[in-house]
């Protein structure tokens, strides 16, 4: 069992973790999710990975990205190239998984345990070998997801797998539909207006008590 002096390090498969999220219907709270794990033991790092397409001059993550690298993570990004197969079709080429990799195993010799928010099965190997330097390696992912957010070999090599449900009610939040009040107060009639404001703090205090 992990102790409080435990030395933990997060690697976070950015666009893994955003889709099981999304699957099971919330946001992440990125500094709750800090901080549940700092209250774990000694947080060594916590880093981001995520792709960006070269070819945009702005990326809706962008925002995301500034403000996680001000508030205690390490972000990597990598750019990706968008192609078009042999049937006309778009696709992006590119993932994280071997940076990811590459961190982790630097550090595998000054850590105790390893979490990762991944569902990759690629991510397999990597966990057999961290664990070989006597890291004790925890899988954050979904199988409540249709289909599941995980692949079953990386959930059977992890040292323990966790429903990400599970740190749901301390890492979560709803999606606020509050930029969607203020175009509508700024567009209704102004007795409208005053309903549509105490309708946004209504959500806004549900959604701090959740």
């Amino acid at each position: 069992m992990p102790s409080s002096s435990s030395k933990i390090a997060l690697f976070i498969d950015g666009s893994n973790l955003h889709s099981t999220a999304k699957a099971l219907g919330f946001d992440i709270d990125y500094k709750c999710l800090l901080r549940e794990f700092e209250s774990r033991g000694t947080l060594v790092c916590a880093c981001y990975y995520t792709t960006i397409i070269e070819t945009q001059e702005y990326s809706s993550m962008r925002p995301l990205l500034d403000w996680l690298d001000c508030n205690g993570f390490t972000v990597v990004t990598k750019a990706t190239k968008e192609f078009v197969d042999a049937s006309g079709r778009r696709k992006v080429k590119g993932n994280i998984v071997l940076e990811l990799a590459v961190d982790a195993m630097e550090l595998a010799d000054r850590i105790d345990e390893m979490v990762l928010f991944s569902g990759h099965g690629d991510f397999r190997a990597l966990v057999e070998a961290v664990q070989r330097h006597g890291v004790r390696v925890t899988v954050v992912s979904s199988l409540a997801t249709q289909p599941s957010m995980i692949a079953d070999e990386l959930r059977r090599q992890a040292d323990v797998f966790c429903d990400i449900r599970e740190l749901q009610p301390r890492i979560g939040r709803y999606p606020s539909a509050r930029p969607v009040s203020h175009i509508a107060r700024d567009q209704a009639p102004r007795f409208m207006q005053r309903a549509i404001a105490r309708s946004g703090d209504d959500d806004d205090e549900r959604n701090m008590r959740n």
